[in-house]
């Protein structure tokens, strides 16, 4: 593991592929990318929800090769101690992933175990109607994408947390090209990632 100033990097291999992972402190809110190399825009919206919220995150990006998806629950039994370290000073996790549901494009998924925080961050993206549409209810969200197991890291903090998994027009200003997150809907997450922040402040 290596370290420069506050934030700290660990190589690690996940089912023989190679991951650079990067813990950056903050306060009690914990932004995680796990599949930044897969999901275009997740770890750079996680930089710069970290940065505006003063948050912590950690971002896993792979190092070489093509990239591949592996499912949050099997990373979380990986032997990262940063991911460790991250779960046991987070008081909630906003676990960010992207999406590519043909008949959902414009559909924000808000998982995660903690409701009550989905439906919180939920009240930050409603200034992105009608371009995008939050949904909360997860009888409509795709299984695969509800991230209520318990294994998930979303869960796996102080307390439960909240998956976002979001649309491709919704992490990437260029489909296909440069992973910039539209600077709207950075600005609904960072205002959901405040409500949820000052929620945890409050308890």
């Amino acid at each position: 593991m290596t370290g420069t100033g506050r934030t700290r990097s660990e190589r690690v291999t996940i089912e023989g592929v190679d991951f650079t992972v990067t813990l950056t402190p903050g306060d009690g809110i914990g932004l995680l990318a796990l599949h930044a190399s897969v999901e275009g825009g997740t770890g750079e919206l996680a930089d710069e929800l970290a940065e505006r919220c003063g948050a912590a995150r950690l971002v896993f990006r792979q190092n070489a090769g093509e990239p591949v998806h592996i499912t949050s629950a099997r990373m979380a039994a990986a032997p990262c101690g940063l991911l460790r370290d991250f779960l046991a000073r987070a008081d909630v996790v906003v676990s960010l992933h992207g999406h590519l549901r043909p008949a959902a494009p414009r559909a924000i998924f808000l998982g995660g175990a903690d409701r009550s925080a989905a439906h919180l961050m939920a009240g930050g993206l409603q200034a992105l109607r009608p371009r995008f549409e939050p949904v909360t209810d997860l009888a409509l969200i795709p299984a695969a994408l509800r991230g209520v197991h318990p294994r998930n890291p979303v869960n796996m903090a102080g307390g439960p947390g909240v998956q976002v998994e979001l649309p491709l027009l919704a992490r990437t200003t260029v489909p296909g090209g440069a992973d910039r997150p539209p600077r709207d809907v950075a600005d609904a997450l960072a205002d959901g990632v405040r409500r949820l922040r000052a929620l945890t402040r409050e308890a």
